[in-house]
């Protein structure tokens, strides 16, 4: 006689689960499109003029071209050159991977400046609705906090909902690189929260990390960086439940990925919905990235950690407390994202997220989630502390870079 725990029954019912759940997300959060860039846009109208640009008597490259053909065409210029680029076309060269850093820096801080002065613009534009003008207002000052003296914006775009990716450390000395990739609802207006969700977004995330990973290692230079330069789903919706997103996301992170300055390792920190991303984009990260580690994941598109096929070294974590284990962890015609990564049948390293307290808790100070990702990222892999489903996790990695 079957029993209701064989496969195919089981695997049955979970399908089922799985039907039952899209079409709950349906009646409750709609379909939420992928909003395609317009013309009209800030950042479309100014690669439409630097098109059109030159520099020292000759056609600027495609600002699409692959980073170490933008790397090599920035190296020909002179200082001036570079400078007078960054000025005039700073949406392109503020988020053109291949320039160089600082100069990144320099084009991303005139775009802000020429954001907020657009925004205050609007907030006296009586023909805006009062949520317009409250918009307007929101926007005009988060641009005015990413003003602020210090901050290094590594990416910045106002369009639509907006992209961003700050800095923490000198990236271009680091000896140790790490990069949050975040979950969904992740834009220009969520890309810091103010206390007690600090470290619940992007930007209060890596600067948690970043002063975890100083107090692990003081004597490593290190630089993490605030990655939400990608589109997000909108809650838990249709995109949520798909890996479109994530697909194009993974594309412009594996971008940056070889764009990065120096040959230091580098390490991901997937959160939710990054965790998909991160999986689909795995098989296509350089060398150099030595450490994928998934928090609160839906899962990341495969069955195991071997499906990824990347040399990277995958570590897990879940609080007891994250609802996200109660989503079903199935694909189904593209619905869902695969396995549980901390089953432990599918492969990673699974560490311990002791104290940390619900879906967004991993990067709260003094919680085992955030040790083990400082851990991580300075390479200091004997200090890691493995779940108790998984006391084996730092098996076979020694030494600063592992092996």
């Amino acid at each position: 006689m079957t029993s209701f725990d064989s496969s195919p029954t089981l695997s049955a019912w979970r399908a089922l689960l799985a039907v039952a759940v899209v079409f709950v997300m349906l009646a409750t959060t709609g379909w939420t499109a992928v909003r395609h860039q317009r013309s009209d846009e800030p950042r479309a109208l100014a690669l439409a003029s630097w098109a059109r640009g030159h520099v020292a008597g000759r056609a600027l490259p495609d600002a699409d071209a692959p980073p170490h053909r933008m790397a090599a065409f920035f190296a020909t210029l002179t200082a001036a050159q570079r400078t007078t680029l960054a000025d005039k076309y700073p949406l392109v060269v503020g988020n053109t991977n291949g320039a160089p850093v600082t100069l990144r820096y320099r084009a991303n801080r005139r775009a802000l400046v020429q954001a907020k002065e657009v925004e205050r613009r609007r907030l006296h534009d009586a023909r805006l609705s009062p949520d317009g003008r409250a918009e307007a207002l929101r926007r005009m000052t988060r641009f005015s906090s990413m003003l602020t003296q210090g901050r290094q914006v590594l990416a910045f775009d106002p369009s639509g909902k907006g992209r961003a990716a700050e800095v923490f450390g000198d990236l271009d000395r680091a000896e140790r690189i790490s990069v949050i990739v975040p979950g969904v609802d992740t834009n220009l207006l969520t890309l810091e929260r103010d206390a007690p969700k600090v470290n619940a977004a992007p930007v209060g995330m890596a600067k948690s990390l970043y002063a975890a990973e100083r107090a692990t290692r003081p004597g490593t230079r290190t630089a993490v960086i605030a990655w939400a330069d990608y589109t997000t789903p909108v809650g838990i919706g249709m995109d949520a439940a798909l890996g479109n997103l994530a697909a194009r996301g993974a594309v412009r992170l594996n971008a940056l990925m070889r764009a990065l300055p120096g040959n230091a390792p580098v390490s991901l920190f997937c959160h939710s919905y990054g965790s998909v991303l991160c999986g689909v984009g795995a098989h296509q990260l350089p060398a150099r990235v030595t450490d994928i580690a998934v928090a609160g994941s839906p899962g990341m598109r495969v069955e195991n950690a071997a499906q990824l096929h990347t040399e990277a070294r995958v570590w897990a974590t879940r609080d007891q407390d994250d609802w996200i284990k109660d989503v079903p962890n199935l694909e189904l015609g593209g619905f869902g994202h695969g396995a549980d990564p901390v089953d432990p049948a599918f492969g990673a390293r699974i560490v311990s997220a002791g104290d940390a307290v619900g879906h967004s808790g991993y990067f709260e100070p003094g919680t085992a989630s955030l040790g083990n990702f400082a851990a991580i990222g300075v390479g200091a892999y004997t200090s890691v502390r493995c779940a108790s489903s998984d006391r084996t996790c730092r098996d076979g990695v020694t030494g600063d870079r592992g092996v």
